[in-house]
């Protein structure tokens, strides 16, 4: 320990020394000018092929395999849908053959296109065009897309509708839907930030740094992401690196919060600026250090997840956290002091002055509490019981493609045409593949399958036959998806068929299991390994004990309340399967920065005040960093409710509603109150369980032990 402590003031000497500072600056200039290229590379390596999230056990994952035996290879279908209402003219059928024989030759099309077929009643026409995905990735599909919709929109017929739909459609609507999203996140991320910080600091200029810090520490952040896809195949899409600017941005101002609150208080202690950055950083530095080390952790747990997008996501948010932490604990002391004390102006702090008393929140708070901390806990772990009850109302079974736009793109509304004159299924078939000597057999049960209206000869090559079947359903719903478990179930039951069933449906049904099996295993480990670091950071077993219990409690009402939400005021009627295992991670592992912040101080006041007594001085001396902190996490959190779909918009909400309600009630309120009725059993059965307390600690909290609050 006490090896551990003189390598920390060594660390804090060198990043606060008159010379060593410009080292250090020179230092980061460095690294970010290799940096910047190679994160601004990072949407190159995006892997946005929900196929390609799956685990390699699932059958729509290894059928990918056998398809290009089959099919033209490395393609995804886009559906033209042709309608007029009152009926097909012998203009809109000539247009629609004039647009077939186009898109034949069209660059990006390498297969056979079909069609165009006309409903049995007369209303719609439909083609089927084979679209290239030899990249995988969305900036490959969407070109070809484009492609095809200048055909079939120019001299369309004036009063035929047309729309693209299929699988090729959506993956198009979807790259639109995030084009652009990297830049419009970070702009509105920098302005929640911004405005928040000027609120904390109440200063011109003090913000300025902690943001630029930030921006620096994503960029090194998309470099080390870009790097980890590249060569080492981890999985990213637009999703996570929406998530990875989000957390730099929240997590490294939570950071830089603490880190400044403890500078201006030694800078009244200090005349020499270095001389309190380097104190500042003894102090100040382990939290920070303990705080990012639990949450990465947390965030790492991630990998043993079976879904590919989830377990791409633990990496990808660990390595925002782990370059912010250095940069706000490096970069952000040397600039303070290149800056110096006027960069708090108007309220310098100037040395010699006194440091203002509590200023009366948080330690009437704190008293108020001690008077009746059980009957606070009990009434405060009711209400929030009470909001978990909404976890009932809770939607994540997956969603439509309907159900993941919160808005209506162009696919969405196609799929519904075709859904009304054709067998909605169309152009998005069950793919599946066994052995040849099973075909007959297994031709006679997919026919027979409820909620399959025709399926197509088998086509054999060597020992494999493959079919192809046309679902009734959307393809995209819950209905389809209880299709093809009828016909996985029904297959494995013919003797040596060995089928594969893939597909849009399929790739979806193993997406929404696999994503319960992760909640399952992901959500104890992550309980456990937390539990375990706050054990060994506290030295203590009851209070990382209650601890955890009120982070299930927070966790059960932001998630409760959230569903109520979603029902009532946004009106969705489905949520990601993921949602839950996303919600309870970010807030279990962003929750536990407020613990830390807490109960470090709380331990820190114990030798002096006993266990009650630095309950409520602890809660004084962090309740104005943690309640900033909770503001701008949330904060920007909430900017990812500004993005068109479902999943970010609940994941946003979710997660901002959870931290502030984990800031102001659960930390502060909460957990002080445990804190003062258990006293030192909290400590136990470590060496802080043997002290006991002064005089009561209601009569007053020593202005000398509590550091200004965060303004």
């Amino acid at each position: 320990m006490n090896s551990s402590k003189r390598s920390a003031g060594r660390l804090a000497a060198v990043i606060s020394g008159r010379r060593s500072k410009w080292v250090v600056l020179l230092l980061w200039l460095a690294l970010l000018v290799v940096a910047a290229p190679l994160g601004a590379r990072l949407t190159d390596v995006q892997s946005n092929d929900s196929a390609a999230w799956l685990p390699d056990g699932a059958e729509s994952t290894r059928i990918l395999d056998v398809l290009p035996r089959f099919m033209p290879d490395d393609t995804v279908q886009a559906v033209v849908v042709y309608e007029r209402a009152a009926g097909l003219t012998a203009a809109d059928r000539a247009a629609a053959d004039a647009d077939a024989a186009e898109l034949r030759g069209l660059p990006g099309v390498p297969g056979p296109v079909t069609g165009p077929d006309e409903a049995a009643d007369g209303a719609a026409l439909r083609t089927v065009v084979p679209v290239d995905r030899a990249g995988g990735g969305w900036d490959d599909i969407t070109p070809t897309v484009d492609r095809v919709r200048a055909v079939v929109d120019d001299d369309a017929p004036a009063g035929l509708d047309v729309h693209i739909t299929g699988p090729a459609g959506v993956i198009s609507d979807s790259a639109e839907v995030f084009a652009g999203v990297d830049g419009t996140l970070l702009y509105a991320t920098l302005a929640v930030v911004v405005a928040i910080l000027l609120l904390t600091y109440r200063s011109p200029l003090l913000w300025l740094l902690p943001v630029v810090v930030a921006g620096a520490a994503l960029t090194g952040a998309q470099a080390v992401v870009y790097l980890l896809a590249r060569y080492a195949d981890l999985v990213v899409n637009a999703q996570s690196a929406s998530i990875l600017t989000v957390l730099v941005f929240g997590a490294g101002t939570d950071y830089a919060l603490l880190l400044v609150a403890r500078y201006r208080e030694e800078l009244r202690r200090h005349e020499d600026r270095h001389a309190a950055m380097a104190v500042a950083l003894r102090r100040a530095g382990p939290a920070v250090v303990a705080s990012a080390a639990t949450v990465g952790i947390g965030l790492l747990c991630l990998v043993v997840a079976e879904l590919s997008s989830t377990r791409g996501m633990g990496p990808v948010a660990a390595t925002g956290i782990a370059i912010a932490l250095p940069a706000m604990l490096t970069l952000l002391p040397v600039l303070l002091l290149v800056f110096g004390r006027w960069l708090f102006w108007p309220a310098v702090p100037r040395f010699g002055t006194d440091r203002p008393g509590v200023t009366g929140r948080w330690a009437a708070t704190g008293r108020a509490i001690a008077r009746r901390p059980r009957a606070v806990w009990l009434v405060t772990a009711g209400v929030l019981g009470v909001l978990a009850l909404g976890v009932l109302d809770l939607k994540a079974d997956g969603t439509s493609t309907a159900e993941a736009f919160t808005t209506r793109p162009g696919s969405v509304v196609g799929a519904e045409v075709l859904g009304a004159h054709f067998p909605a299924g169309d152009g998005d078939p069950v793919l599946v593949a066994g052995r040849a000597a099973a075909a007959g057999a297994m031709h006679e049960t997919l026919s027979a399958t409820p909620g399959v209206t025709g399926v197509t000869p088998p086509a054999v090559a060597g020992d494999t036959a493959f079919l192809q079947a046309t679902l009734l359903d959307p393809p995209d719903g819950a209905a389809a998806q209880a299709t093809v478990a009828r016909i996985r179930a029904a297959l494995h039951g013919i003797d040596g068929a060995e089928p594969l069933v893939g597909g849009s449906t399929a790739t979806t049904l193993d997406t929404n299991d696999a994503a319960r099996r992760d909640r399952a295993i992901v959500i104890p480990l992550v309980l456990l390994v937390v539990l375990v670091v706050l054990g060994l950071l506290l030295r203590a077993v009851v209070g990382p004990l209650v601890l955890m219990a009120t982070v299930v409690l927070s966790f059960g009402a932001a998630l409760g309340v959230s569903a109520v939400v979603f029902d009532v005021g946004f009106g969705f009627t489905a949520g990601d399967a993921s949602f839950p295992l996303f919600v309870f991670v970010f807030l279990v592992a962003l929750g536990i920065d407020y613990n830390i912040f807490l109960m470090t101080r709380v331990r820190e006041e114990v030798a002096e005040h006993g266990p009650r007594g630095a309950a409520v001085v602890g809660l004084a001396a962090t309740g104005g960093v943690i309640t900033s902190a909770g503001l701008v996490l949330a904060g920007t959190f909430a900017t990812l409710t500004t993005l068109p779909a479902t999943f970010t918009v609940q994941l946003g909400f979710a997660v901002a509603f959870g931290v502030l309600l984990d800031a102001f009630v659960v930390r502060s309120v909460l957990v002080t109150a445990l804190n003062l009725d258990l006293g030192r059993w909290t400590w136990w059965p470590g060496r802080l369980f043997r002290r006991t307390d002064p005089p009561p600690v209601g009569d007053a909290v020593p202005s000398d032990a509590t550091p200004e609050p965060v303004r």
